[in-house]
């Protein structure tokens, strides 16, 4: 079945990854969904259905280097091209550096970046035929390192470093490339953070809650429809001439310049 404008979208079951596919069922004629859980992912298709797009999914594990070949094998054979990816995918686990294992890294980076990046490389025949476009998820934490969560922080400034990679080859391919880097988005993990960091701190988790934005000199959490919506514009007509940029929507948390 050939269509004429696919997105792919990894961690598609939840969070910002589910939200996203829903914003693009708007845009595109058809969404393959990725995650391991697949009584999630069939749950947003039937969302995506609904909003008008066609759907397959897909639950597959991206750190399995096979991964990547089964994601790209699918949507061409269901859909017949790729017009967007959107590495979603990923969660790094928040342990202190001198604490976290050798294992736990190599865990944390095989999904968030190296599933990702054999993604990425195993569709950019099929990207180039569309000029097609990519993003990749970062966060901002990737500017602002801490030893609580130096695992994020490393693999998000390097996921920004591969995306500038892959966006300069895009410009001799005819593939455009940007990151993003989301802050404080209120999702189920973000929640489950708080389940567990509130009572170690004497705290309820709505005070937790209640007292992180002010901390971080924000007035509120983002939602992950948010950051769908600028996903959304990256992979659109409009942004066509933006690659190679590393963008941050954070409700003024990061302080830098």
């Amino acid at each position: 079945m050939d269509v004429k404008s696919v997105a792919v979208v990894t961690g598609a079951s939840l969070g910002i990854g589910k939200a996203t596919a829903l914003r693009l069922a708007r845009d595109f004629a058809a969404v393959l969904l990725v995650a391991r859980d697949k009584e999630n992912l069939e749950a947003v298709a039937k969302e995506v259905l609904s909003v008008g797009a066609e759907t397959e999914i897909l639950a597959a594990d991206l750190r399995e280097p096979q991964a990547a070949e089964t994601v790209v094998k699918t949507v061409l054979d269901r859909f017949g091209r790729i017009d967007a990816l959107l590495n979603i995918a990923g969660a790094v686990p928040q342990i202190d550096l001198f604490e976290m294992t050798d294992a736990q890294w190599d865990d944390g980076a095989a999904l968030k970046l190296h599933g990702a990046r054999r993604l990425t490389m195993r569709a950019w025949d099929a990207l180039k035929k569309t000029n097609g476009s990519v993003v990749f998820m970062s966060g901002i934490a990737a500017l602002d390192p801490k030893p609580a969560f130096a695992a994020v922080a490393v693999i998000n400034a390097a996921i920004n470093a591969l995306a500038k990679s892959f966006a300069d080859q895009g410009v001799k391919d005819g593939v455009q490339v940007n990151s993003v880097s989301p802050g404080a988005v209120m999702t189920g993990r973000r929640r489950a953070f708080f389940e567990k960091w509130a009572p170690a701190h004497h705290m309820t988790v709505e005070e937790a809650m209640a007292r992180f934005p002010q901390q971080a000199g924000i007035t509120r959490f983002g939602k992950p429809e948010e950051i769908a919506d600028l996903v959304a514009y990256l992979v659109s007509p409009a942004a066509k001439w933006m690659t190679g940029a590393a963008v941050r929507m954070d409700g003024g948390e990061t302080k830098g310049v």
